[in-house]
């Protein structure tokens, strides 16, 4: 797989990030995930597609302008490696941060497994410290 086509591969799991509360999450969610698949966010914290896309569907809520650029993708056999920035302005408590009308950018990495043409799981880190400094900096 070229970084091309992987990049086309897992534009629909990013098009769920952008702004989602605008998307059918449900029908992009079926597209890109197999119904099986699984998020890791650390070796115990695992959640299933459905369980992914209310969590999803909640940040896009809180974060009406949320956004997911992706800056780098490479690939290793069947697993797909994204390095994108995540963006976007809270309107409501955000991990315990008061909303002041600021916004935060952070890096985030994702390692995609596929297999039959949809991710199986997902490993991922996203810097939401460097998110709770930049809003609650004076």
């Amino acid at each position: 797989m070229t970084a091309e086509q992987a990049r086309q591969q897992v534009a629909p799991f990013y098009e769920m990030l952008n702004q989602p509360a605008t998307k059918d999450l449900k029908a992009l969610s079926a597209q890109a995930l197999s119904p099986d698949w699984k998020s890791y966010s650390s070796e115990t914290d695992i959640k299933g597609r459905d369980g992914f896309v209310a969590q999803v569907g909640g940040f896009g809520k809180l974060i009406p302008d949320l956004k997911w650029d992706i800056k780098d993708v490479l690939v290793d056999g069947n697993r797909i490696i994204v390095r994108s920035e995540a963006s976007g302005t809270p309107v409501g408590p955000f991990f315990g941060v008061a909303p002041t009308g600021k916004s935060f950018k952070i890096m985030t990495i994702d390692i995609h497994t596929i297999k039959d043409g949809k991710a199986i799981t997902a490993h991922h880190v996203e810097d939401w410290a460097s998110a709770l400094r930049q809003l609650s900096a004076r």
